[in-house]
């Protein structure tokens, strides 16, 4: 097996993203000890830059701009001064493969997702989105390490879980609302869930961060008239994301939509039910009794992203009965 001193990893997107992409890394760190791991991501996933222990170093990227291709000028600067030995990277463009042939990187891994990628790759591997995507983000060291696949982790301490404790954080980041992408149901349903589960002798926690303003609002006006006792309202008071992660470790059970805070929930072994509406459910969340995703069953889901860039009007996908999510909970 070769000895790579010097490792760049790419990988765009958001904090989920990044932690979905956390078992490579682990995996590098576990194989390459000594090496120097470098992670390229987003400016708006810096957050999990406080998850992690296992790289060295990071430079931001932010390709969804205006100025993408300063960003990706940015990126081949950074790739070609760097004196990498190995650069793998999770992006499906085929661009990216002549970018980075063309650092003079000597070990070049990525998708094959075309003829040029094919030739220009020292690796060039499969790209299978029929499997959850931490599975097909660790397709990419499997030329490289002899590791198994494992589950995503962030670092984060132990902590005595809250007895009867159910967690629910419903909101979805700032890219999917401004796009107009639905992937969270009602907040008059979320409020149903919690006035449900207080009815259970829960203790129940509302979380949020900035992005989630208006749905928690929402949801407090739906919970107004009710006997509150064992509710907690945190929102607002989770500071960072590292913050968040702490309070999901904390909680038996994290109840919230397909965004970031599902993926924690997995990394913090939080038995964790996820809601999806017109995403992939099987690409989201592993194959473990652990995490449960909830939703309903119509013939046009999954939609999102392979049949539409956006969600349709009907959202049938989100007409999710409470009490089914209330049934997951134990």
């Amino acid at each position: 097996m070769n000895t790579y001193k010097n490792i760049l990893l790419i990988n765009f997107g958001g904090i989920g993203d990044e932690i979905l992409f956390s078992p490579v890394i682990s995996s590098l760190r576990k194989t390459y000890s000594e090496s120097k791991i470098t992670l390229c991501l987003e400016g708006r996933s810096k957050a999990f830059i406080n998850l992690t222990d296992e790289i060295d170093g990071y430079f931001f990227v932010d390709i969804k701009t205006k100025n993408k291709y300063a960003e990706m000028l940015k990126l081949f600067f950074k790739a070609l001064t760097g004196h990498y030995d190995l650069v793998i990277s999770a992006g499906s463009n085929p661009l990216i493969s002549v970018l980075l042939f063309f650092t003079g990187i000597k070990t070049r891994v990525g998708y094959n997702v075309s003829k040029i990628s094919s030739k220009l790759l020292t690796y060039p591997v499969i790209l299978n989105k029929n499997q959850y995507a931490a599975k097909m983000y660790f397709d990419l060291v499997k030329p490289i390490t002899n590791d198994e696949f494992e589950l995503p982790k962030i670092k984060i301490e132990e902590y005595e879980k809250v007895p009867n404790s159910v967690l629910i954080h419903p909101g979805v980041s700032a890219i999917s609302i401004n796009k107009g992408i639905v992937k969270t149901i009602t907040a008059q349903k979320w409020a149903e869930l919690i006035k449900k589960l207080l009815n259970y002798g829960k203790n129940v926690y509302l979380a949020g961060g900035p992005d989630d303003t208006d749905c928690i609002n929402n949801i407090r006006k739906y919970l107004k008239d009710t006997d509150l006792c064992n509710f907690h309202d945190l929102f607002g008071k989770t500071k960072n994301i590292f913050e968040l992660a702490q309070l999901i470790k904390k909680s038996e059970v994290l109840i919230c939509s397909d965004s970031a805070p599902m993926h924690i929930g997995v990394a913090t072994n939080t038995k964790t039910i996820g809601i999806f509406g017109p995403t992939h459910n099987e690409q989201l969340l592993p194959a473990n009794e652990n995490f449960i995703a909830i939703y309903n069953n119509v013939d046009c889901r999954p939609c999102l992203w392979d049949k539409r860039q956006t969600t349709c009007n009907k959202l049938e996908c989100l007409n999710i009965d409470t009490d089914m999510i209330i049934s997951m909970v134990s």
